[in-house]
């Protein structure tokens, strides 16, 4: 497509695992020729990080999710020479990106005022676990662990229950997008001043910054944040919000009043209870409607819950939404071709122009691209 509008970007991709890598999946999908710069042996460590013990062509299947679309050249950072070729890359990149713990690329000489020193109008963009400087600054940038201590395990789950992480590695994932956004903040200013940047994330700091309501309530409210102790959804919204079981399956309510919700349900029970109750008796009005919608399935609450134009869904599986016309008009779906092997991943959510961005192009192999780079790049 060549109307993308990334065309004649070149992104040095060190980073490794999820965080970093899903910036440069993005940036990809956006147009932009991302390389990855990976160790000869055994390269980006998420190459041998299965999930349910998939495996393509020798990578982890999710390798393939994360890094498709990209080019892989292999240097070892610690010679010499290697570094030389890595450096006249770097004179023709627009972008470099990488999330080692702090202090990791100062040792190679690789800092941002090394990379600046080469190429004066660089983005350099790096993503920390915990910062440059204070006691977490050295701990291990994961992303449950980072959930675990940024507060984001107790918005899930029932208040009084054990905290609840996130089923997805959704730390890693938001630090990618708000890196993104750094870039090409950094890139429209480029374009505007000729000056590059440098770009600091840290997962703790994405973390925290992406509960900006939890927060702002915190800092505010003398009795804390409470989790509803049954049917939580949100720790800060009121009854009747969150998710009910009903006699065959499950749904979701969402923001309502509780007159709206009785009217529907043909339930006058509920009118006993006011709007100025939904805080102060969140959970036993939650109770109450817990026992109501279970004496009906899913499909008969949910159409009298839409006839009266309140906001509610089923809960579906992945198989579920798999059958939904809904879902099927969305072609998130997209193939990757490695080697002999056919790929069913997500594509990007983006649609640019009324074009859909899509990639048949896989992960590389590790130091699939090196010679041609060089021999391109680095030759011309």
């Amino acid at each position: 497509m060549n109307q993308l509008p990334l065309n004649g970007l070149i992104v040095l991709e060190f980073s490794q695992y999820l965080s970093g890598p899903s910036a440069g999946l993005r940036l990809a999908d956006l147009g932009a020729r991302v390389i990855k710069i990976e160790r000869p042996q055994g390269g980006d460590p998420c190459r041998k990080l299965a999930v349910k013990n998939l495996w393509v062509e020798g990578d982890a299947l999710n390798f393939h999710a994360i890094n498709r679309n990209k080019e892989s050249f292999t240097a070892d950072l610690k010679n010499k020479e290697d570094l030389e070729l890595v450096k006249k890359l770097i004179r023709r990149a627009d972008v470099v990106t990488h999330n080692f713990r702090p202090g990791v690329m100062e040792k190679i000489g690789l800092a941002y005022k090394d990379v600046k020193g080469i190429n004066e109008k660089i983005i350099y963009a790096e993503i920390s676990g915990f910062g440059r400087k204070g006691p977490w600054a050295q701990k291990p940038g994961q992303d449950l662990l980072v959930q675990s201590l940024s507060g984001l395990t107790y918005t899930t789950g029932n208040g009084g229950s054990a905290p609840v992480p996130f089923g997805l590695s959704a730390v890693d994932a938001i630090s990618g997008i708000h890196l993104v956004q750094a870039v090409l903040g950094a890139l429209i200013r480029r374009q505007r001043e000729e000056k590059g940047a440098y770009i600091e994330l840290s997962l703790i700091e994405s973390a925290i910054g992406m509960q900006f309501e939890l927060f702002t309530t915190f800092f505010h409210s003398k009795k804390g944040i409470q989790r509803s102790k049954i049917n939580n959804g949100n720790p800060l919204l009121g009854a009747p919000y969150g998710v009910y079981k009903t006699a065959d399956h499950f749904l979701s309510l969402a923001m309502m009043e509780l007159q709206q919700l009785a009217t529907a349900l043909d339930w006058e029970e509920l009118n006993v209870f006011d709007q100025r109750d939904v805080f102060q008796k969140r959970d036993e009005i939650k109770a109450l409607i817990a026992k109501k919608l279970k004496t009906n399935t899913t499909r008969y609450w949910l159409e009298r819950l839409r006839r009266s134009g309140l906001w509610a869904a089923a809960v579906y599986s992945w198989k579920d939404l798999d059958q939904t016309e809904g879902y099927k008009i969305l072609e998130m779906e997209q193939e990757l071709q490695a080697g002999d092997k056919r790929i069913f991943t997500t594509r990007c959510p983006i649609t640019l122009n009324g074009k859909r961005l899509v990639s048949s192009k896989a992960a590389p192999t590790l130091g699939a691209n090196r010679e041609a780079i060089i021999k391109q790049l680095m030759e011309e």
